[in-house]
């Protein structure tokens, strides 16, 4: 069997054990579990290591009182265990030990009570130890509660060491004469109790971990909700601030756009046509937006509004708001052509100071004001179809990049008579190679 075929059954094989659990979350949950085990066992191990050197001290200290109680044999015994659970920490911290957490727990619990039963085969008799048996059983239970079948495989161990080799040196008599049938029956259910309540432990812990999983995934959701409709630095001040935001920006390009004759056309057409010929427009248009790193404020209807240079303000937004009309002019010529259907825009373009903020309390939306976003405005509406107008200060501003034809000074509604230009391009671009497939 080849790696990749062993993981594949590896994979498959927790797919059974853990069917509430995606593949993602599942390798999620084997990593939180496994980072989990490491943690409680390096507190388990610190635990095992004093609780054996107070065993240690006691009994020397006793010893002192009354040299005759104490058994050097037993102290050789216990020094071994504390030396064997040393081991056992600075193995957690090797790389084979934060690879195999779950071996390293073995050898933990088996340095408690393996070595005992060795000290007492060594004297003649391998005895039932009850005291450190369930302390150590319970301890694991406690402090490490994950992984029942390591915690069962520990007990296994103990008692087959135990019969195994009682039964090899003929002593199952003195065995039977120690422990009489209720203290097996009570290690059997001692036992039972503490892998059951692993076992629960860790069911809930895969319960939790899955709400949280769900819990991260609609968060994530709503991240993404909230980011469609403001801008990530708005939504993030909105969420930490819960105010009123409102900010001035000293200069800021905006660009309004409109189609052509879009309400004549779908009093012509079935609605659900037109509302979809719209999004796939309107959609070409994020997708530009995205690309010159401009921020959609919003549309209405037929109309589409987008700003250059805020949230976060670029010395470059006007060349970007340019771009992203000449991409746009570009992009439904080429609607127009694969649909068979006449579509124009009017776009207009205005640079200068505006504020910015979310209003409401409910359904927030980001927008724009100041006499800026209404020249902009004004500009697309008395501008002509398939062209780009734009006022004196932009031409200004890209006259030595971009080509420009001059319209003359021209009644603007609320503005009095003002000289605009059309857009017509940028100086020394290459040809347009991009396909039809640009519409999205």
């Amino acid at each position: 069997m080849n790696k990749r075929a062993f993981v594949s059954h590896i994979q498959k094989y927790w797919q059974v054990l853990y069917p509430s659990l995606s593949a993602n979350d599942l390798k999620r949950y084997l990593a939180w579990r496994q980072s989990f085990m490491r943690r409680r066992l390096q507190i388990a191990l610190q635990i095992g290591i004093v609780a054996y050197a107070t065993f240690i001290m006691l009994r020397l200290f006793m010893g002192s009182i009354n040299p005759g109680s104490l058994d050097p044999s037993w102290l050789r015994m216990a020094i071994a265990v504390w030396l064997s659970l040393a081991g056992c920490l600075v193995l957690h911290h090797s790389r084979f030990g934060k690879r195999h957490p779950a071996l390293v727990l073995l050898g933990c619990s088996w340095s408690i009570t393996l070595i005992e039963q060795i000290w007492a085969t060594w004297r003649g008799f391998a005895f039932p130890g009850i005291f450190a048996w369930t302390l150590v059983f319970l301890a694991q239970a406690a402090l490490i509660p994950v992984r029942w079948p390591i915690h069962l495989l520990s007990q296994v161990g103990v008692l087959a060491y135990f019969f195994g080799v009682n039964s090899v040196l003929g002593l199952e008599q003195e065995q039977a004469a120690l422990w009489d049938e209720s203290l097996w029956l009570y290690l059997f259910w001692f036992c039972v109790i503490c892998n059951l309540s692993v076992l629960m432990y860790e069911r809930l812990q895969q319960a939790e971990f899955q709400a949280l999983a769900e819990l991260e995934s609609e968060r994530e959701k709503s991240e993404r909700l909230l980011l469609n409709i403001l801008p990530e630095a708005v939504a993030r001040q909105l969420k930490q601030e819960h105010r009123t935001i409102a900010e001035n920006f000293a200069e800021a390009s905006v660009l309004f756009a409109d189609i052509v004759g879009f309400t004549e056309l779908s009093s012509s057409s079935p609605p659900e046509e037109m509302v979809t010929l719209l999004n796939q427009i309107f959609s070409t248009f994020d997708y530009l937006a995205e690309r010159h790193g401009l921020e959609k404020i919003k549309t209405i209807g037929d109309s589409y509004m987008v700003v250059g240079g805020l949230p976060t303000e670029r010395i470059d937004h006007l060349e970007a708001i340019a771009d992203m009309a000449l991409d746009m002019q570009w992009a439904i010529a080429q609607f127009s052509a694969s649909h068979s259907r006449p579509f124009q825009m009017r776009i207009g373009i205005n640079t200068g100071p505006v504020v910015a903020g979310v209003i409401g309390v409910k359904k927030f939306i980001y927008d724009l004001w100041g006499d800026t976003v209404n020249t902009a405005s004004r500009m697309e509406s008395h501008g002509v179809a398939g062209g780009i107008q734009v006022t004196e200060a932009v031409f200004q501003r890209l006259k030595h990049r971009y080509r420009f034809e001059s319209r003359g000074a021209i009644p603007i509604k609320g503005k009095g008579s003002m000289v605009v230009y059309l857009l017509t391009g940028k100086r020394d671009a290459l040809p347009r190679t991009e396909p039809l497939s640009l519409v999205r």
